[in-house]
């Protein structure tokens, strides 16, 4: 999915860095990368467990505001 997003969207958008595999979409009226949380937090478990992970992610990833292309985080672990 990461290069079909590169390639149509090329600059227009804000990917975050070692997350590509959890990427589900793009917001195209803003132009924002949609993540799936908990795709980002298993790639996060590769190195740290689930609990660790999961406040990593929640402080430092999802509660970094870089803009107005901040990605967008999507709760997916219903």
């Amino acid at each position: 999915m990461l290069e079909e997003i590169i390639n149509t969207y090329e600059d227009s958008v804000l990917i975050a860095d070692g997350f590509e595999d959890a990427i589900i979409g793009v917001e195209e009226a803003t132009m924002r990368v949609v993540y799936s949380v908990s795709k980002c937090i298993e790639i996060l478990m590769k190195e740290m467990e689930y609990e660790e992970a999961k406040e990593y992610f929640y402080f430092n990833v999802s509660g970094a505001y870089v803009g107005e292309k901040t990605p967008i985080w999507c709760e997916d672990n219903f």
